[in-house]
């Protein structure tokens, strides 16, 4: 029997109704990868002001920025994984609302001290605001659309990140420093108001009760990513004591934590799933892309100023333009994903920045700020594509049940590639430039670290290049058996 007119307005109507819904779902996740990567930026800006405010020293401020860090990188993969289980929707809105809470925290704490425990309350909260949008978004968007939806997904992130420091320097100016973490509060609040009312339920599966939270493994692997973290942070490239004993301890909890979870039941990490080349090959190229994407923020900087004779404001207009053009190709990306395939996009995305690292390495002074920006663009805009179509392609056949944990695996990879990035690249160009210090280096010692800064970024490059082609030689190969995820 066909189906009445009646009955076909009804369909219509419910039809709309979900793409409206569907569409005010996404808008409360992309609010929440906005917050999130906008908290780690706009801190930065703020630590010259917070050691005049509390009369503490920089090391001690620093941990307003570290504390937030140490977190996210150390319990990204966890919040995963409890997503996974619990519900990624109920841990979301968990997340997003303490983070707008810690938000309040720091706007008004009374203490350097207390300010530093809400930073790590707020950074818990932003590792799950990181962690789920993209598992969430890989659930609920049909397969057809999913590039098109990590691109906007992605947007938000470096908009996020781009809007930072300029924000904060604003707020800053006019309220105080209080206000970059108060600003949070009405779109958090947003962000939990779209997500409760807008987000599809959770689904429980018959066998999502039977697993069980890995403690051991996530204990493990929090002390792990916190002693790299912090050897990277702390040691900024140099191999002090504490740095090594840092690294040899973060080596040391690597291989108890790979045997733990080789052991139990119920991992955080399935390690078989690492036997998909394709997986293992998205997670070591997003690591190596987001290391040399920090090469731009670390050197930048330093040679507007130093080799171009820019003043902070000119510099700061002048770095915005890497970020902007990643915002602005994040979603022509996306759709060049779904249209033409991201494995292909991802490796377009990699010539193109192995691209724009090549005419850095080789730029002279005498071009200057119009011969910086263009290769910025290109590698930037290049790294938008990549970043789009290796999520895409990571998260695209990935089991539900297992969209959390990867989701967070990749978010940690990114995150692990920046601290390293800030950390060697910093050193590269440090040391590429003078002996005597960074700040008294002449412009030409500057010009010069620059451009080998930029060789090594664009050696990592035909690194991941090279990952690329060997996953897709796997992967092609009759006895492949596919993502195992």
């Amino acid at each position: 029997m066909k189906p009445t007119t009646i009955q076909l307005d009804v369909a219509a109507t419910e039809s709309a109704e979900r793409t409206s819904s569907d569409r005010w779902a996404l808008a409360g996740l992309s609010l929440s990868m906005l917050l999130s990567s906008l908290d780690t930026s706009i801190a930065n800006v703020a630590l010259p002001t917070l050691t005049q405010a509390f009369a503490a020293s920089f090391q001690e401020v620093q941990w307003v920025v570290l504390a937030s860090l140490l977190v996210i990188t150390a319990l990204i993969v966890g919040v995963g994984r409890l997503g996974d289980m619990v519900g990624r929707r109920r841990l979301l809105l968990a997340g997003i609302a303490l983070f707008t809470v810690a938000s309040a925290a720091c706007g008004l704490a009374p203490t350097l001290w207390l300010l530093i425990a809400a930073r790590a309350a707020q950074g818990l909260g932003g590792a799950i605001m990181m962690a789920l949008p993209m598992a969430i978004a890989g659930e609920t968007v049909p397969k057809a659309r999913i590039g098109s939806t990590m691109g906007l997904l992605g947007t938000m992130s470096a908009i996020g990140t781009a809007l930072g420091p300029s924000l904060g320097g604003i707020l800053i100016a006019g309220f105080g420093w209080r206000a970059i973490f108060l600003v949070n509060l009405p779109m958090g609040m947003l962000a939990f108001l779209l997500a409760i009312r807008h987000l599809p339920a959770d689904r429980r599966g018959p066998k999502a009760g039977r697993d069980s939270f890995d403690p051991a493994g996530t204990l493990l692997l929090a002390l792990t990513l916190a002693a790299y973290a912090l050897a990277m942070t702390v040691g900024r490239g140099s191999f002090a004591p504490l740095t090594v004993a840092l690294l040899l301890t973060a080596a040391a909890g690597a291989g108890l934590f790979v045997i733990a979870e080789a052991r139990v039941a119920s991992p955080l990490i399935r390690l078989v799933m690492f036997r998909d080349p394709a997986l293992s090959a998205g997670l070591a190229m997003s690591a190596l892309v987001a290391t040399v994407v920090t090469t731009t923020l670390v050197v930048g900087p330093f040679y507007l100023t130093a080799a171009l004779g820019l003043d902070p404001a000119t510099a700061g207009l002048v770095l915005s333009a890497g970020p902007l053009a990643a915002a602005l190709a994040a979603m022509p990306a996306g759709y060049l994903s779904d249209r033409f395939g991201p494995q292909r996009m991802t490796s377009i995305g990699l010539i193109g920045m192995a691209a724009g690292c090549a005419i850095l390495s080789m730029l002279p002074a005498s071009l200057g700020i119009p011969g910086y920006i263009a290769p910025i663009i290109v590698t930037t805009g290049a790294y938008a594509l990549f970043q789009t179509a290796n999520n895409t392609a990571v998260m695209k056949d990935i089991h539900p049940d297992q969209r959390g944990v990867v989701s967070g695996t990749l978010n940690l990879s990114r995150n692990l590639g920046r601290i390293t990035g800030a950390s060697l690249m910093g050193a590269v160009f440090a040391l590429a430039s003078a002996t005597g210090g960074i700040e008294t280096a002449q412009p030409e010692a500057v010009a010069t670290g620059m451009r080998i800064t930029y060789t090594a970024a664009a050696i990592l490059i035909v690194v991941a290049l090279l990952i690329a082609a060997g996953s897709r030689a796997l992967a092609s190969r009759p006895s492949s058996s596919g993502s195992t995820v």
